[in-house]
């Protein structure tokens, strides 16, 4: 898709498809570490896509410089959308961040960029997992 066309789609729309984009690579990495074991690799990827563990990547991946200006920006324009929809599980104001870097995943995944998604995944792994080991 092109850059105009991309910045036609609604962040929430690109959070569905991201959201779906992130539990793939999330599943995939799991079923590397438990491969005969369905229920601890369920166990394992709800700590990794739940809004909480995805909001404190957000919250890391804004801090510092591994996100481009532009990845910034939309992260940040999806987190402030608007939405009538309220968290069930999830404090408001993670569930927005989760938005947020659901959107990116889904923006850059439709720009093709899947190389890139796959860094900023990694890279929230790498955030979660070490704010674990603080805890």
């Amino acid at each position: 898709m092109t850059r105009d066309e991309l910045s036609r789609i609604n962040t929430t729309a690109l959070a569905y498809l991201g959201d779906a984009v992130y539990e793939v690579i999330v599943r995939e990495m799991i079923l590397t570490r438990f491969p005969r074991d369905a229920g601890k690799a369920h166990k394992h990827a709800v700590h990794y896509v739940s809004a909480e563990g995805q909001a404190k990547a957000a919250r890391a991946l804004l801090a510092g410089e591994f996100l481009s200006d532009d990845e910034t920006a939309l992260l940040k324009r999806a987190r402030n959308h608007r939405t009538m929809s309220r968290p069930q599980h999830a404090d408001p104001r993670d569930y927005k961040l989760a938005t947020g870097f659901e959107a990116l995943l889904g923006y850059l995944h439709l720009a093709g960029r899947d190389d890139r998604v796959s860094e900023i995944a990694q890279e929230a792994f790498r955030i979660i997992d070490d704010a674990d080991k603080v805890q």
